[in-house]
């Protein structure tokens, strides 16, 4: 286990549960009891097939959904307390969200591409682009930064949603099923770009199926109909 974990939590959540449609005949019971404490500087990977409950557990650590039951701290904010405003301001500024899809502007460069989530918090233009180049340095990509999406690899086209990500120097990058539409060898890469920001202090939280990738972080969660249990090491 990493040291890191004993450090003040920037993920914990207690007793946390998700119903959908509660009461009808469709009610279904998506997460249950879930305890989790992951701190600043750590790599965990959270694993399970589809179904399993891990893609709701990741909506809601991102405050893209709110839980039926428990409690959710995200960097010692108690994230029920918070209105639509405030939930949207710490998304912006406590998470990176990384996709397996990207979701890169095709008709933006690079740089602008990560700049964008700098526009929404009113930086800039001169800023904002001072900062994109220096984010887009962090993940080897500082001379892509005037080609369009359809100009880069797919590898490279990751590693900019990565810079884009952290913009915002977030403590935490949530990242699900991020090397999904990667060949291995280019996985292999964003898999150690990750193991890299998690030594910067930065703390990586992967959702992914595959237990290969899933081994390469610290610690690794298991997903099972809505329960989360801990994998122990070498198991």
């Amino acid at each position: 286990m990493n040291a890191a974990v004993q450090q003040a939590a920037v993920i914990e959540t207690r007793g946390l549960g998700k119903v959908y449609s509660p009461g009808t005949q469709a009610e279904v019971v998506a997460l249950r009891d879930v305890d989790l404490r992951i701190g600043r500087g750590d790599f965990v990977a959270i694993m399970g097939p589809s179904g399993s409950g891990k893609s709701t557990l990741m909506n809601l650590i991102g405050c893209l959904d709110t839980a039926s039951s428990g409690r959710y701290a995200c960097d010692g904010v108690d994230v029920s307390t918070l209105d639509a405003e405030e939930l949207a301001t710490l998304r912006r500024d406590k998470i990176g969200f990384v996709f397996q899809g990207f979701n890169l502007l095709p008709r933006m460069t690079a740089l602008d591409n990560v700049a964008m989530p700098l526009g929404y918090a009113r930086v800039p233009v001169a800023e904002r682009h001072e900062r994109a180049r220096q984010a887009l340095a962090a993940v080897g990509l500082a001379e892509r930064a005037g080609h369009l999406p359809s100009e880069l690899s797919g590898g490279q086209q990751q590693r900019v949603a990565i810079a884009r990500a952290l913009i915002n120097q977030p403590p935490i990058l949530l990242a699900d099923e991020p090397t999904g539409a990667l060949d291995s060898k280019t996985g292999e890469e964003i898999l150690a770009l990750f193991k890299r920001l998690r030594d910067a202090d930065h703390t990586v939280v992967l959702i992914t199926h595959d237990a290969e990738v899933a081994a390469h972080a610290d610690r690794t969660f298991v997903m099972h109909d809505g329960e989360l249990h801990e994998q122990e090491r070498g198991s």
